[in-house]
């Protein structure tokens, strides 16, 4: 058995998860920042180091262990909110009574569910979604809060990203209607409920694109940004937080 440490830059990394899957890793767990991919010894070392060159990638022998659980148990399952439980797609464990099982992608930028701006969004459509609702999840990346959307009872979701990888990823594991692009391709006043877990910057952006989808009365979810670095020209009637990270409900 052998390991690659791949840098891992965050815009990428669901790209980088699915190209390593690809190639044929047994197992891949966060390490400094960076990725672990493990590989089994027939496999050819300078293809893969040339392959995934971009990353700066340093070849390690590993000792004789099963990488794959220990990449698997480095995933347990997590409790977000009152109805959450987040769980890898290989977990056993039985879900709580009471609670929405939501499978999740290991190494995927904001998309695990371990990131605090993904939790706090979380418990905001856990708050926000009702049955019957249509969300719009603007920048979905993975898909998760699409997906938990779904599982609250939404009667349409529609996610949409600008990053066609990353569409096409979160395609083969989340089954509903996703698309390269962004809320301008929304019909007005389509929504009950719009998220963006994305950043400061692109939120302001993207505010009148986010005023001309939604509904009268809808609500409107947005993270990704600490307290430092609150998105300008929105109005929140509440704010949820997690260490340094802030969710706006408007």
């Amino acid at each position: 058995m052998f390991s690659l440490l791949l840098q891992s830059p965050g815009e990428r990394e669901d790209y980088l998860i699915a190209e390593l899957s690809e190639a044929g890793t047994v197992g891949i767990v966060e390490e400094d920042g960076r990725l672990r991919a493990f590989f089994d010894d027939d496999f050819d070392h300078a293809r893969l180091i040339n392959r995934f060159a971009a990353f700066a990638p340093e070849l390690r022998q590993e000792p004789s262990k099963d990488w794959a659980q220990i990449a698997r148990d480095a995933w347990p399952p997590l409790l977000i909110g009152r109805r959450f439980f987040l769980v890898a797609p290989w977990s056993d464990a039985p879900t709580p009574a009471g609670r929405l099982r939501l499978e999740i992608y290991p190494g995927m930028a904001c998309g695990t569910g371990r990131h605090p701006a993904t939790q706090l969004c979380l418990e905001a459509l856990e708050e926000c979604v009702h049955p019957g609702h249509r969300v719009l999840d603007v920048g979905t990346g993975s898909g998760i809060l699409s997906a938990a959307a779904a599982l609250l009872g939404a009667r349409l979701v529609v996610g949409c990203d600008v990053d066609h990888d990353a569409i096409n990823i979160a395609r083969e594991r989340v089954r509903l209607p996703l698309f390269t692009g962004s809320a301008d391709a929304i019909s007005s006043r389509w929504a009950d409920v719009v998220v963006a877990n994305i950043n400061s910057a692109t939120i302001e952006q993207l505010v009148l694109e986010f005023a001309r989808v939604r509904k009268p009365d809808s609500t409107l979810i947005l993270s990704g940004f600490p307290e430092w670095d609150l998105p300008e020209g929105v109005s929140a009637k509440k704010i949820l937080d997690r260490d340094e990270w802030r969710c706006l409900i408007c």
